[in-house]
């Protein structure tokens, strides 16, 4: 994972991103990193290694949890790749919003009102993998125990003709066997988030129990429940704070309040080294500025099957100029709704430029509407385009690009104090594992009892479970 801090303005966070590309870049030797969300030429389950954190107690946790990630849903999807984009309004919003809008204490408006966010960013989500899917085609060897619905575009390669994002699909990391079981999170407010994927976390599952949790001495799973941990729930957005230790993302969510929403529907962008561009950037901006401006309904049982219809539409037919989406209990022609949104968004884009002075805002938001009157300006679309003209499979495609990347960082230099500091931050997470893994530990046994008893203290941030799809 490439992971850059929070900053202030977007060209501060790239400039970050391609430093830890190029950094990365110098170590890798001969390999070179897959430009593309969907992986490459895989020899089947057993070929994919699953994460190794070390021997501590903690170490151990996160290597289990994947395992258990392995045998739920099997180990392709973990070489699933994705960019994350995490936003929130600087603390000095707040108040003069709130002043502005009237109402609660101040913490109770913040996470209100971006719940009213994340609420909104999953009816309009459909938009991001329209815009910027970049998963149209998948190599076959991605289907390792059955053939999939999907077309044949040559001896290599599946696809769909109008897919945008096949990722997003239901070919990608999904929850699809949660939702079979009535595991879906509440988004009505804060505390309905954060009890709904709680009690699945104390949920056991039948499914899960016939896995086994510790099968000849060896763990295959966390536990047999639901949820293993709360963010084993795939979502295409959350509600985020940081953990302290090994607090739970609930624990720290009900402890201090949402600090910053977390999209997480973007595929990687193939046609550029950082995986994302500053275009996408102002345009997810406004995005999630709009989401958040916007009024923000609760979402029903039918809504909720509206939402996740919608963006299986798009996922799989969002190019098709017929495509309808379903509003309301009515059918509408996606491309008239992608119009009416970003005419929406087009006021707040104005206001934007003029306190950034930057009228970027402006062209990236015309460029969007130009996509959605011809989809083959989208990446899925140019993608396809490239592969047929060229004679390319996708790996080939895909292929050819990472090698294009790697060229570039190969010409690019790396400012040396960046360097300096990502070896110092290396060296001084080497040991504190080396610390931690000398450190006369309780059996893993009763480490993991007390974890989901709530009774482990005194870890570090940078120690909790990672995400399931990253």
């Amino acid at each position: 994972e490439f992971v850059t801090p929070p900053f202030e303005s977007f060209p501060e966070a790239l400039r970050c991103l391609r430093g830890l590309h190029r950094y990365v870049h110098e170590r890798l030797g001969e390999e070179i990193l897959w430009a593309t969300s969907m992986p490459c030429i895989l020899a089947g389950e057993k070929s994919i290694p699953i994460a190794r954190y070390g021997s501590s107690n903690l170490g151990r946790m996160k290597h289990v949890y994947r395992v258990g990630l392995g045998y739920r849903y099997g180990r392709v999807m973990q070489v699933i790749a994705g960019v994350h984009f995490n936003f929130s309004l600087h603390e000095s919003f707040w108040p003069m919003y709130r002043d502005l809008l009237g109402g609660e204490e101040l913490r109770a408006f913040r996470d209100a009102h971006y719940m009213g966010m994340v609420r909104n960013l999953q009816r309009y989500g459909w938009l991001i993998p329209y815009l910027f899917g970049a998963s149209p085609a998948v190599c076959k060897s991605f289907f390792t125990d059955k053939e999939p619905d999907l077309l044949v575009f040559d001896d290599t390669t599946y696809y769909e003709p109008f897919a945008t994002s096949l990722r997003m699909g239901d070919i990608g990391y999904q929850n699809r066997k949660e939702e079979g079981m009535g595991v879906k999170a509440c988004y009505d407010s804060l505390h309905d988030y954060v009890h709904s994927l709680a009690c699945a976390t104390m949920t056991p599952c039948p499914v899960w129990e016939q896995i086994g949790v510790k099968v000849e001495g060896e763990y295959r799973q966390l536990n047999a429940n639901q949820l293993q941990v709360e963010n084993e729930y795939y979502s295409s957005v959350r509600p985020k704070e940081i953990p302290r230790g090994l607090e739970t993302p609930s624990r720290a969510l009900l402890e201090r309040g949402i600090r910053y929403v977390e999209l997480r529907s973007l595929d990687v962008n193939a046609y550029h080294p950082l995986g994302i561009d500053e275009d996408q950037v102002r345009f997810l901006h406004l995005f999630m500025l709009y989401c958040l401006l916007r009024n923000s309904s609760l979402i029903d049982a039918e809504e909720r099957r509206e939402i996740d219809r919608n963006l299986l539409w798009v996922a799989h037919q969002g190019r098709d100029p017929q495509l309808k989406l379903q509003r309301g209990g009515r059918a509408v022609l996606f491309r008239e709704w992608a119009r009416e949104l970003l005419e929406a968004m087009e006021p707040l884009a104005e206001l934007v430029a003029v306190q950034s002075g930057n009228p970027g805002y402006l062209e990236t938001l015309r460029e969007q509407r130009a996509k959605v009157d011809d989809a083959e300006l989208t990446p899925s679309g140019r993608m396809l385009r490239e592969m047929r003209e060229r004679g390319e499979g996708f790996y080939e495609f895909a292929h050819r690009l990472s090698r294009e990347q790697w060229r570039f960082f190969e010409r690019e230099e790396l400012d040396e104090g960046f360097r300096r500091e990502l070896d110092r931050l290396a060296g001084e997470s080497l040991e504190r594992q080396q610390r931690l893994e000398a450190e006369n530990e309780e059996p893993f046994d009763r480490f993991l009892e007390r974890y989901f008893a709530g009774q482990v203290e005194g870890c570090r941030n940078d120690d909790s479970p990672a995400p399931a799809s990253s």
